[in-house]
């Protein structure tokens, strides 16, 4: 036989919901669970409080657990019901009324009431003896608690703000209740102390508060010419901020736009490159006397590099030129690389010759053999005559008991003293067209006489020559009636905006990005472009076989002026004095 089920609820406006739905079984169960057949939700009916089992036209009803329920009016544990007849059952507020439909099915019509169903049929006389008789109803517990939370957690920490003493440097009662999250691993140290950020009540955090502590943070570019690069922001956005604006929140462009705090013990996140992208993708747009050119992302929008060279070595002015015009330095110093790398070239020879000596390879030199990392493997440190060069490029002049006397390299004043001070003897000149592997006869690429004939005056100008000692790697040059040489100036970095370490590259060899194997000329700039960057490294959505490169792995965004026509000067390391 089938059970129709209507459930009788009411809406907050009093008006009834009336739901029916048929069970063809024989067994129905009823309980607060809501695996139960009929679902009576109030703590006073039990998970699985009673079953009800038609047989023969009767409906047998069986209470399952500890406690009973109601049979119109009657406690009971069981009850044996005609559907013809009808009964009322209560379990708990709900009432459930048995009858039969006209087309036979047994009709429960279930709904809930104000009051338990009892045997007396009236529960408010026992009211006093329970605690809803000595405490307020739902709605004003509900407005205690909201004054209760508002007293203790908004008006205690503005009030106690209002009265401490800033000078005092005491702390907000009660402030802990509003932070929105733990404090980043930079700002710990701030912990419970939320008014050394947040200095005015209901105001958010000002640049000058940040400046206060972070005295070395400057902005970008000019606040005016950030604005302009921004360019005319959407619509919806100019309307968020206008409501922001009201609320007293600074920006765009304020410090906290990029510096969220309070998203737990984290290092604060590196900015998004949609972040750059907004006032970079169209920047020359917008600001049309910058030099820099439109970027949005490495892979797809980015100009070409640009280097910081020195285009003037007495005065060491330097030049920013982009890598596409195939730029020259003059950095001072006479320098062929692909004489010095050839393996099978005279240089090879020597190194081989000299390599348990130096720790040279059997193969000729590296490029390890001369340019030596940082201590933090980023850059490379300036070449040095004395550990670099002069195990191939003596600078020895003299022998003087078994001793050797040497030249001292970068500085002119000390070697023309030397030579000025060394005895003449004619007829044992020192060291007369000394030899080198390769060109090595007289007049060749490897012979120097730099002594006899000349003396003094004549012996420093040969030394000082073009094919003296000091020109074979410098270019000699006349200063005020003074001899000497174009001073070298060695550039620790070329990119002055950007940053790039060595170290995570350290798997890679030398010769995949500067191709210094053929370069027969030290003015040769020996810097990848961005296509070589590129096989490795694409935007910030890039695939997997691909490094994610947002603009924060190679720019920052205090690093300097950017943007406009100002530049800081090339960092230099100078290795030869011109004195």
């Amino acid at each position: 036989m089938t059970f129709r089920i209507r459930q009788i609820e009411l809406t907050a406006t009093g008006r009834e919901i009336v739901r029916d739905r048929d069970l063809n079984t024989n067994t129905l169960s009823i309980g607060r669970s809501t695996q139960n057949d009929i679902h009576l939700p109030d703590l006073a009916v039990e998970p699985r409080h009673a079953t009800m089992v038609l047989q023969a036209g009767r409906l047998e009803v069986a209470a399952t657990g500890s406690l009973g329920f109601v049979r119109d009016g009657a406690d009971t544990r069981s009850a044996g019901i005609d559907p013809r007849g009808g009964a009322e059952l209560g379990f708990g507020t709900w009432r459930v009324t048995v009858s039969q439909d006209s087309d036979g099915a047994v009709l429960l019509i279930v709904r809930q009431a104000e009051t338990a169903a009892t045997r007396s049929g009236d529960l408010e006389e026992k009211r006093r003896f329970s605690l809803s008789g000595v405490v307020p109803g739902k709605r004003g517990m509900s407005w205690i608690l909201a004054a209760v939370i508002l007293l203790a957690f908004l008006a205690v920490p503005i009030v106690s703000h209002s009265m401490r003493d800033p000078a005092s440097k005491q702390g907000v009662i009660g402030d802990a209740s509003w932070s929105p999250g733990e404090l980043s691993l930079a700002h710990h140290s701030l912990t419970d102390r939320c008014e050394a950020c947040h200095v005015k009540a209901f105001v958010s955090v000002r640049d000058e508060t940040c400046l206060s502590c972070h005295k070395d943070a400057h902005d970008h570019a000019d606040p005016m010419r950030l604005a302009a690069a921004r360019g005319n922001l959407p619509l919806g956005q100019r309307f968020l901020w206008s409501v922001a604006h009201a609320f007293g929140k600074q920006g765009p462009g304020a410090c906290q736009d990029c510096h969220v705090e309070h998203q737990g013990p984290m290092r604060l996140d590196a900015p998004s490159q949609q972040f750059c992208a907004d006032c970079h993708t169209g920047l020359k747009g917008n600001l049309p006397d910058t030099v820099l050119g439109n970027a949005s992302d490495f892979g797809k929008l980015h100009p070409q590099f640009t280097a910081t060279v020195v285009t003037d070595p007495m005065t060491r002015k330097v030049s920013e030129v982009s890598l596409d015009h195939a730029p020259h330095e003059d950095g001072g110093l006479s320098f062929p690389h692909k004489l010095h790398l050839d393996p099978s070239g005279g240089v090879a020879r020597m190194a081989a010759n000299i390599g348990a000596e130096r720790g040279y390879g059997p193969s000729g030199l590296k490029c390890k053999d001369c340019h030596h990392p940082t201590e933090d493997g980023v850059r490379f440190k300036p070449v040095r005559m004395e550990r670099d060069c002069e195990g191939c490029h003596s600078l020895a002049y003299d022998k003087v008991g078994g001793i050797f006397r040497r030249l001292h390299h970068g500085d002119v004043n000390q070697l023309i003293a030397d030579l000025s001070a060394r005895d003449y003897h004619p007829s044992s000149p020192a060291d007369m067209n000394r030899r080198r592997p390769g060109q090595y006869a007289a007049g060749g690429l490897y012979s120097f006489n730099y002594s006899a004939p000349m003396w003094h005056g004549l012996q420093l100008r040969g030394a000082l020559s073009k094919d003296g000692i000091c020109g074979e790697c410098h270019r000699p040059t006349m200063t005020g009636g003074k001899l000497g040489v174009v001073p070298v100036t060695q550039p620790m970095r070329f990119f002055a905006h950007g940053w790039f370490d060595h170290a995570a590259h350290r798997q890679e060899k030398c010769e995949t990005c500067h191709a210094a194997r053929a370069s027969k000329s030290a003015s040769d700039v020996l810097l990848p472009g961005i296509k070589q960057c590129r096989t490795c490294h694409l935007g910030e959505s890039a695939p997997k076989d691909k490094v994610a490169s947002s603009c924060a792995m190679c720019h920052g965004y205090h690093t300097g002026a950017v943007g406009s026509r100002k530049r800081k000067p090339i960092e230099t390391k100078i290795a030869l004095r011109p004195d």
